[in-house]
């Protein structure tokens, strides 16, 4: 249901202007959206406000406790959030029982970090979940959205739809639904200045300075940004081939040549 890498996370201009609209969500109780393309950040934006990767792998194995879990039981009374990813073609009853077991299982977690001489929680804490956040919500159906939105009526809690563009334009089918959204949140790639503070820290993770008065380096980075369009994922995967080839090369300098090579390894479609 759920992904953890999230490998070293930096906090963008975009990412805190997420956790604005993910603010304003939880305190006004809203229904949200967030759309982007894929691999621009709204996953990793998501669970690290969640703090998922701390809480995702025991929700996901759910099993015997543990002393550590503990952990979880904290990252999840802190964020008091909960975070579902539907599978593809999931029945609507399937999406309604799997909801309901997580938010039992956050629920139970929240009540033994917040009384941790209990041994099990007595499932009497009031409003324990604040948020509910859905990712790849185009995947939900008709009948599992009037779920969602019957759970938001009945609960009073934030629920957060993040998907692709055109989430927005689909929702606008279902008036009941579409009347209960209050905010709207477009996810952009990177960009100028910071997009060049990203290009930074991939360079001194290779042990390399770049300087961008410097042609070699700025020939390297434009291309960078034409090839990724200031994609996350793909510049990871392009850094990834980039210092494959480094090595393999024994080269002390990212140019544009070492970017084509790299770009050439990857199946990334049109630039």
């Amino acid at each position: 249901m759920t992904g953890h890498r999230m490998g070293n996370f930096i906090a963008t201009k975009e990412h805190r202007r997420f956790v604005e609209f993910v603010t304003a969500v939880r305190k006004h109780r809203y229904i949200g959206i967030c759309f982007g393309p894929a691999g621009v950040g709204k996953t990793v934006s998501t669970q690290r406000h969640a703090k998922w990767d701390k809480a995702g792998p025991l929700l996901d194995i759910w099993g015997p406790r543990d002393r550590s879990d503990m952990i979880a039981y904290k990252a999840l009374a802190q964020s008091r959030a909960a975070f579902y990813t539907p599978m593809v073609s999931e029945p609507a009853r399937q999406t309604r029982d799997n909801l309901s077991r997580l938010m039992t299982h956050i629920e139970g977690c929240i009540e033994l970090a917040q009384h941790p001489e209990r041994r099990l929680p007595d499932g009497k804490g009031p409003d324990l979940i604040q948020l509910l956040v859905i990712d790849k919500a185009e995947r939900l159906s008709a009948q599992a959205l009037e779920h969602v939105r019957d759970l938001f009526d009945r609960t009073g809690i934030g629920v957060i739809l993040i998907g692709m563009p055109g989430l927005e334009k689909r929702l606008e089918r279902y008036p009941q639904f579409y009347s209960r959204i209050g905010f709207a949140h477009h996810y952009r790639p990177l960009q100028g200045d910071e997009l060049t503070f990203v290009l930074t820290r991939h360079w001194r993770k290779l042990g390399m300075t770049l300087d961008d008065a410097d042609f070699t380096d700025h020939q390297a980075v434009a291309s960078i940004a034409r090839i990724t369009g200031g994609n996350f994922r793909l510049l990871h995967r392009l850094f990834v081939q980039i210092e494959r080839i480094l090595k393999i090369n024994e080269l002390s300098l990212v140019t544009d040549e070492v970017v084509e090579a790299a770009r050439s390894t990857l199946v990334i479609g049109a630039t």
